[in-house]
């Protein structure tokens, strides 16, 4: 259930890795403290962090009773989630969250720490793809399914300041110029032989 990262294009995939044993689920640790606000609870946890062996103290919520205000919970701490595309690192982003999981982390404290861990884990795994990446990345996609289980996929280009594109698009148009004089040179040699043949009609009724 961890972070997975799937190598599109010329992008490395070391990065994944590092998350892979830091960011996954949580063990059942106690919650150090528990308040209570109408049906949801706030507990403050020790979170697993992006980097190995370090962890944070934080708040989490459960005991919603819909998915709506649950969502709108963690789009308040993690405002990428299921906002459409966003911008990380300067790269367009989507990071979408199954409604069907949603609805089993809200009353779960124990899937809802491993959500959290993983969404707030999220923009350094894109600093990390962005640095990891050989040519230029231009598009990251982060899903966490039903089941919990997160995909990552990545879209990058080998031609970062887009010379290679302005060449082809140069090329391209040079081939169309080519194919246009092309068949202008076919039309008036055409043109020229049907001039030709009419003049040779027009000489032969007048004799």
């Amino acid at each position: 259930m961890a972070i997975t990262g799937i190598n599109n294009s010329s992008c490395t995939s070391y990065y994944a890795s590092n998350y892979k044993n830091t960011v996954k689920k949580t063990d059942s640790e106690k919650d150090s403290t528990n308040t209570k606000d109408g049906n949801v609870t706030t507990s403050t946890v020790e979170l697993k962090t992006s980097r190995p062996g370090v962890t944070k103290t934080e708040q989490i919520k459960t005991g919603y009773s819909n998915v709506n205000d649950y969502s709108k919970y963690l789009q308040g701490k993690y405002h990428y989630m299921n906002m459409g595309t966003t911008s990380m690192q300067g790269v367009p982003t989507t990071v979408s969250v199954s409604s069907a999981f949603l609805q089993k982390c809200m009353n779960d404290p124990e899937k809802a720490k491993y959500l959290e861990e993983n969404l707030a884990a999220i923009p350094d795994c894109a600093k990390s793809a962005v640095n990891g990446c050989l040519g230029t990345l231009t598009n990251l996609s982060y899903k966490v399914d039903e089941n919990g289980n997160i995909s990552v996929a990545i879209s990058s280009t080998n031609d970062p300041d887009g010379k290679i594109a302005k060449e082809n698009a140069e090329r391209k148009a040079k081939e169309n110029r080519e194919t246009e004089e092309k068949v202008k040179e076919k039309r008036a040699a055409k043109k020229a032989e049907e001039e030709k043949a009419a003049k040779k009609r027009a000489e032969k009724s007048a004799e």
